[in-house]
């Protein structure tokens, strides 16, 4: 337990354990390396979040490709706030690239529905989706996910790339975080 002024901030035990998460990365590594056989790809990692995932990910993947990155926000503290900003735009250009598009989690699908449709006006030849998480409870713009880690329910969660005010995000494991009001 970690404490602020007037709040307490509260990380249970690890919900997902690096084994579990190293397991799963292999597994889509796996099938992704198995789909893009014979293809040259571009990934394409939402920062900040997905960094420790994208990382574990592609140097996993058997198939020649190009990395970029995305810097796109749509959160304040927990929640959601509706609004999309681009930070940091794509440096390469996917025009009839085969595009991998890694995320860390998908709960509302605000963010990843804004840079799906970004990505699309660009033409690539293919547009493939792969997060760590699925909080499909969480749903209010549906997007086609091809390769999902693990579904999980609505916690707010934190470590593994994930943060709370970004903070927690060198956690090794992924826990369930809270905030308290400490009386």
């Amino acid at each position: 337990m970690l404490h602020q002024t007037g709040k307490a901030m509260i990380i249970g035990k690890p919900f997902l354990t690096s084994r579990q998460i190293q397991n799963k990365v292999k597994e889509l590594a796996n099938r992704i390396s198995d789909d893009y056989e014979g293809k040259d790809i571009i990934a394409i990692g939402i920062l900040k979040g997905a960094f420790m995932f994208f990382s574990d990910l592609v140097k996993l993947i058997q198939v020649p490709m190009d990395i970029d990155f995305i810097v796109a926000s749509s959160y304040v503290k927990t929640q959601s706030a509706g609004e999309m900003e681009i930070h940091a735009d794509l440096r390469e250009d996917i025009r009839g690239r085969h595009v991998l598009l890694i995320e860390d989690i998908v709960d509302t699908g605000i963010t990843l529905n804004f840079i799906n449709k970004l990505l699309l006006e660009r033409s690539p030849a293919s547009l493939k989706i792969c997060t760590l998480l699925d909080k499909r409870s969480c749903r209010q713009i549906d997007t086609d996910l091809d390769y999902v880690g693990y579904q999980i329910p609505d916690h707010y969660v934190v470590g593994y790339g994930l943060d709370y005010e970004n903070k927690f995000r060198n956690l090794p494991y992924i826990a369930v975080f809270k905030e308290e009001n400490i009386k």
